[in-house]
């Protein structure tokens, strides 16, 4: 993995960058019954999902000064994966005495969630981290125990989870539960006064904006043969990059940050999306045949209802030039977004097209203990817990995801796809996926060829796979 590769952020490398985000509802005013933490005023965490993103969010949760907070059960379907993040919480010199888990609230399997979050009060917090086809499913639970929650981004790859998500965060409206979404980009300090700054009109209308993210492969987005072992099932799970069904691909897991951030700076979603993309490379560099379903390079064009655009570009190859970056191009001027990484500070704002020094209009400067947006988030939807806010990302949350799949959708199949025509698509990628268990087949299934279904632009114009 090249330089650039190694400085990339994320939670898969733990408490190096952890965090995660949120933002209010546009419940304010609105009479809801309280949904308060435990009676001893201490808010108690269940961590379903043990990899590097869930034991980041939950450091982040431990992290929060806001009254006390513990960690108190935690669920995956691996063993060893739990093991690991408990052991790194746990060691923790700034919050490893708040890590509460005996090994009778340690579950391991498919109904491991229940089990964990049955060790909460109404009131307490459930952490999604596990790949996105279990978040309805896990989110209706949490529902119904009342419980306030944090889910992992992206929350859908499909259109039918997408409208089954939209349902559960009413639900949890009505019930007046606090619930945060991993776009952490809405909590970053430096976009929320550039958000301001645009829709003041600082660079005038916005006209183009355009996202980058290329780089070498990361993550599990590129995998050969299943080895036989563990089940195929599991397999998938492990390499959910690889798989539609757990992920959306790595369009969706890897893109949906600019995605979401550039068009909360343009204020709208897109009506609809064109796009190309394609596959370089099928071997690996061992000379093994690569299975997933992953292109290895999109360019996606998205048209807001005003004629505007927004170009994103990902790309996962070793030796290419190397951009991780998000812009916005106005009437009157342009602004850096994310100057690195999903979120990179410092935001900036110039006058004209040309992001030089004599062009500066402002630059962002955020305090120190501000600067983290993963820390800001969580600190948001605590603070929102304890003092009864209005809160819930989900919807929102679902549609970065659904413009998100949109763009993938459209690379994937050659067409050119809108908004609604995602949202109202009846293929669901994982049926079944609420009853599982350790013994059941893949929701996708290797041919005799070990090989899986691809995604085939022109021929396969209805369908994704």
């Amino acid at each position: 993995m090249n330089q650039t590769q190694d400085s990339l952020t994320s939670r898969r490398e733990f408490i190096k960058n952890t965090g995660k985000l949120a933002a209010v509802s546009a419940l304010a005013g609105v009479a809801l019954p309280h949904v308060h933490a435990a009676e001893n005023n201490t808010i108690q965490v269940a961590l379903v999902g043990c990899g590097g993103r869930g034991t980041g969010a939950a450091g982040d949760a431990l992290s929060v000064t806001n009254g006390p907070i513990k960690l108190v059960a935690m669920a995956d379907v691996f063993e060893r994966r739990l093991k690991s993040s408990y052991d790194a919480l746990k060691r923790s010199k700034e919050f490893g005495k708040l890590v509460e888990v005996p090994e009778d609230r340690k579950f391991i399997g498919f109904d491991a969630y229940q089990k964990a979050m049955d060790c909460l009060k109404p009131g307490d917090v459930a952490i999604f981290a596990t790949p996105l086809a279990f978040r309805w499913v896990h989110f209706a639970y949490a529902i119904r125990k009342g419980l306030n929650v944090f889910m992992e981004k992206p929350l859908t790859a499909d259109g039918p989870t997408s409208r089954r998500m939209l349902k559960l965060a009413e639900e949890a409206a009505a019930k007046n539960l606090k619930a945060g979404v991993g776009l952490m980009s809405r909590h970053s300090r430096a976009l929320q006064e550039l958000y301001q700054r645009i829709q003041d009109g600082e660079i005038g209308d916005l006209i183009l904006l355009r996202g980058y993210r290329m780089h070498g492969p990361v993550g599990s987005a590129f995998s050969e043969k299943w080895p036989g072992k563990p089940t195929e099932l599991l397999w998938q799970i492990q390499r959910f990059h690889s798989f539609l069904w757990a992920s959306g691909g790595c369009f969706s897991d890897f893109y949906v940050h600019h995605i979401d951030h550039l068009c909360w700076m343009k204020n709208a979603w897109p009506v609809k999306a064109q796009a190309l993309g394609g596959r370089h490379y099928r071997q690996s560099g061992g000379g093994g045949t690569y299975v997933d379903q992953n292109f290895d390079s999109y360019s996606v064009e998205y048209t807001f209802a005003d004629g505007g655009k927004f170009m994103m570009d990902g790309r996962c190859i070793n030796g290419c030039n190397d951009i991780y970056a998000s812009y916005a191009q106005g009437s009157k001027g342009m602004a850096i977004v994310s100057h690195h990484s999903d979120c990179g500070l410092p935001s900036s704002t110039y006058k004209g097209q040309n992001p030089e020094r004599s062009n500066l209009l402002w630059v962002s400067k955020v305090n120190s203990d501000q600067q983290n947006p993963y820390q800001n988030e969580w600190n948001d939807l605590i603070d929102a817990i304890r003092n009864d806010k209005p809160y819930n990302e989900v919807k929102r949350g679902v549609e970065a995801s659904l413009v998100t799949s949109m763009g993938r959708a459209a690379a994937h199949t050659g067409q050119e796809i809108t908004f609604e025509e995602m949202l109202d698509s009846d293929h669901e990628y994982a049926p079944g996926v609420d009853k599982l268990t350790m013994d059941s087949s893949a929701p996708l299934r290797a041919d005799s060829n070990g090989k899986y279904p691809v995604p085939e632009p022109g021929i396969k114009k209805k369908r994704e796979f």
